[in-house]
């Protein structure tokens, strides 16, 4: 396959409706877990191969009860054979894992989306500081699509590998690029307070996350620097064609899913209808919704959605304005989000298995 050049696969086709058979590497994590619940439900996909070393020969609805019913496959161990078989192929992978699998599928002409930072982070040097690993494939990341649909839709569609957006940087990219696209804001001194659930550390057991540890308590870690920074200034960067200076505060909060992030930035020019710029902004996105000037979104509203819910404020009429941005950090900050650009990338309704409500309470 010629570099940058989508080969049409051969698809399935049941009926007038085309089947892409599709494979999950890394699929006993959380994250692995909501790929196949969404991808379970999408009426365009057969789950062919679901890997796991340590699960081989398990099936996936003993792994995870709840798909019982929905998913009658086993994992097996990861297999370039029978993952070059299916047209395209997710990663729910720890880090430093994808960079080492992904380019051989690629060249065999299976398309990628990658969960995890692998390709996110485009100089290989700070993926190195940040993440401590030389990376296994540096010829990919000019060509990795970030996959932030809201930014990069039209190149998501054509590529043939996504690094799909993180949970914090995509909260907080689609918070502040309405006002950063406007120049409306002081770019060399944002601010990101945001706080996650305990899911967003992943299901491997870790002592901070054990109920006594994480319930009944709130806690912020990463001040001197959280790896999601890079992500998130090198999305703002190309918003505002300029440097961008942030402060990223993440927060661990004692609820399972879910992430809020409350922005903060400085207004360049104070005449500006904020509510009207961001309704404008995100009037075609079908999982952005602006909530009503005035309003504050809660991380229980977009339980199990694909769904960021934004509010936009000025206190006190003054300088300083302030956006609430809410997402659940398994959807729209993971599996959501790979499957939003999995959608776009092989020409399905982009809410195809996405367009569901938020679960309640």
């Amino acid at each position: 396959m010629a570099h940058g050049i989508i080969v049409a696969p051969v698809l399935w086709a049941e009926g007038a409706r085309v089947v892409i058979e599709v494979g999950i590497v890394g699929g006993t994590g959380y994250t692995g877990a909501e790929l196949l619940r969404l991808l379970a439900l999408h009426p365009g996909v057969r789950l062919r191969v679901l890997t796991s070393r340590a699960e081989a020969g398990k099936r996936a609805d003993a792994w995870f009860p709840h798909l019982r019913g929905r998913v009658d496959l086993s994992f097996s161990a990861p297999d370039d054979d029978a993952l070059s078989a299916c047209q395209a192929v997710f990663f729910a992978t720890p880090h430093a894992t994808s960079m080492k699998l992904a380019p051989a599928l690629i060249a065999r002409g299976v398309r990628v989306i990658d969960l995890s930072a692998d390709y996110r982070i485009r100089d290989a040097e700070v993926f190195k500081r940040w993440y401590a690993h030389d990376h296994a494939s540096p010829e990919l990341l000019e060509e990795a699509v970030y996959g932030l649909p809201e930014v990069n839709r039209d190149a998501i569609r054509s590529a043939r590998l996504v690094a799909a957006a993180g949970c914090y940087p995509t909260a907080t990219q689609l918070g502040f690029l309405p006002l950063i696209e406007a120049g409306l804001i002081d770019t060399s001194n944002l601010i990101a307070d945001c706080k996650s659930g305990v899911s967003g550390a992943g299901r491997e057991a870790k002592v901070a996350s054990l109920f006594a540890e994480a319930a009944d308590t709130l806690m912020a870690y990463g001040v001197a620097g959280h790896r999601h920074l890079p992500e998130i200034e090198q999305g703002l960067r190309r918003a505002a064609n300029a440097p961008v200076r942030l402060t990223f505060v993440p927060h661990l909060t004692p609820m399972i899913r879910g992430i809020h992030a409350t922005l903060y930035g400085t207004l360049r020019k104070t005449d500006v209808d904020l509510q009207a710029l961001f309704e404008a902004r995100y009037r075609d996105e079908p999982f952005v919704d602006v909530l009503p000037k005035g309003a504050h979104p809660e991380t229980r509203s977009v339980r199990g959605s694909n769904l960021c819910r934004i509010a936009v404020h000025r206190p006190q009429g003054g300088a300083t304005v302030v956006v609430l941005s809410a997402i659940d950090n398994l959807v729209k900050g993971a599996a959501g989000q790979a499957v939003q650009c999995f959608n776009l990338m092989f020409g399905f309704d982009e809410r195809a298995a996405l367009d569901t409500i938020p679960l309640a309470p």
